[in-house]
Formats: C-alpha cells, sequence, structure tokens
C-alpha cells in the first residue's frame, strides 16, 4: 500500500446540497495551486489558477471561501480574502496569515504547487463605502490582505488611515495606494494575539476629522467590539462602521469558516 501525503490527497468533497456552494451571486471552481511562499514570517502568499477565474469579479474585501479537508470526512470551510485577481492569466491571489494549527493552516502547509482544492466566491459583504470623506481601517494581521486590497482600491482624491497590529516589524508590507494614507503600524513583539488595548487605544486617540468618516474593524472577534464601541463613543453611527470578526481567541472557528457568534 502506498502512503498518500496531504499535499497529493484528493480534495474534500462537500455534502450533497451544501447551501454555501450555491448562494446567489457566487461561483463554485476547482482551483489548483500554482505557486506558494512566504510574503513575510507569518504570511503567505498562495496563486492559485482555475477557468472560471477569466470572468470572476470581486469587491474589495471580499474573499473566497475553500473546501478543506477537516479531522472526519466532511470538509471545513475557511475563507480567505483575495489580495488581487489577474483575470488575463486566470490567477487568484489570496495572502494567508500563519498560526499554530487547524484545518486551514494544515491545508496551506501543504498547498505546492498542483494541489487542488474547492474554492465559492466572492463571498463577504464589506468593501469600501461611497459617499465617504475619509476611511479608517483598524486591525490585526489577519485583516491585512483586506484593509489592503481596499486601501489600494480608492481613487485618489480619497484620504484614509490604516492602523494595523502585527507580530513584529518584519511582519510589515509595503501598501501601494493611489492616494494619501496614514499608515501605523504596532508591534506586539511577543505579546499574546487576540489583546485589545493597543488597537483600542490606536482608536481612541486616532484624528477623526470633519465631515462623513467610516471604519472598518477587522480581526479577532472581542477586539472587533471593543474597538467599534471606542468609535460609537466617538460619534461614528452604527452605520459608519463595518466590523467583521475574522477569528476568535482560544476558539476554533466553526465549520463555516467564522467565528462562532458568542466568541
Amino acid at each position: 500500500m502506498t502512503d498518500v501525503s496531504p499535499a497529493q490527497a484528493a480534495p474534500a468533497q462537500p455534502p450533497a446540497g451544501d447551501p454555501f456552494l450555491t448562494m446567489a451571486g457566487t461561483s463554485r471552481m476547482q482551483l489548483s495551486v500554482v505557486e506558494s511562499h512566504p510574503v513575510t514570517p507569518n504570511m503567505q502568499r498562495l496563486l492559485l489558477t482555475a477557468p472560471e477565474l477569466g470572468d470572476f469579479s470581486y469587491l474589495p474585501g471580499q474573499d473566497m471561501m475553500l473546501l478543506v479537508a477537516g479531522d472526519g470526512d466532511r470538509p471545513v470551510r475557511r475563507r480567505y480574502t483575495i489580495r488581487a485577481l489577474d483575470p488575463g492569466r486566470q490567477l487568484l491571489t489570496l495572502d494567508i496569515v500563519r498560526h499554530a494549527d487547524g484545518p486551514g493552516e494544515r491545508w496551506v502547509r501543504a498547498a505546492a504547487p498542483g494541489v487542488t482544492v474547492q474554492g465559492v466566491g466572492p463571498r463577504g459583504k464589506i468593501s469600501p463605502a461611497t459617499d465617504t470623506d475619509w476611511h479608517l481601517f483598524i486591525g490585526d494581521e489577519s485583516s491585512l490582505a483586506a484593509i489592503f486590497s481596499m486601501a489600494e482600491s480608492l481613487p485618489p482624491q480619497a484620504s484614509a488611515t490604516v492602523i494595523l497590529e502585527v507580530p513584529t516589524p518584519a511582519d510589515e508590507q509595503q501598501l501601494k495606494a493611489q492616494t494619501s494614507v496614514q499608515l501605523s503600524w504596532l508591534h506586539r513583539d511577543g505579546s499574546p494575539a487576540g489583546e485589545p488595548d493597543a488597537l483600542v487605544s490606536a482608536a481612541s486617540a486616532v484624528p477623526i476629522p470633519d465631515g462623513r468618516p467610516h471604519a472598518y474593524v477587522l480581526g479577532e472577534a472581542r477586539v472587533v467590539s471593543a474597538v467599534r464601541e471606542v468609535l460609537q463613543a466617538r460619534g461614528l453611527e452604527p452605520g459608519q462602521v463595518s466590523p467583521k470578526a475574522y477569528w476568535g481567541r482560544g476558539k476554533a472557528n466553526a465549520s463555516r469558516g467564522e467565528p462562532d457568534k458568542d466568541s
């Protein structure tokens, strides 16, 4: 009997009738890994291809849901922000945070060229708001791909502030925006991820200009909640804050690829 490595194993197959695979406005495709390499010490970049990507479109901040092998026969869903798309070359770029373990992490480790995976997208409701004078993007490294994608999509006349918490200075990346962006990096330098203090302090101190602001608060569930409360206390209406929890400290994401609501 020949052993089959995770990189050679057949892609996880979803149960028949799975509603997540037939959502309106999404396409289901078989993606094949073209390239995988680290961007920073804690971020892996995957380039994937599929014929459907030639006609694929998405909004900045949206993601692709991948069906990766779980602990049993059923796959689990893991959602990764679309960092870039090249329709002409049929290439999709995903920047994925490397962390301790879990189905998504195991799949990323095994994602050598030629590995295939089921994908469904685009998913997600948060993208740059219109009729906004100033955009505030705030989150941890799990939100970096989404924040960069949205900030780089803003028109030249827009104004934005980006505040990102990352593990170390080596995890910083270059933002290639068309507009003027005030970019601040916060480094944990050994402190645990998912602590609210640094981002709450930054949200409390960031200057909010006159006009019509909009904030995007992304990352660990309890940190997102705490930062949202700070911004609303500073005068932003609920409709001017777009919150999204990507993960919950001490808890695995649910099989649908997101934290449970009580995280």
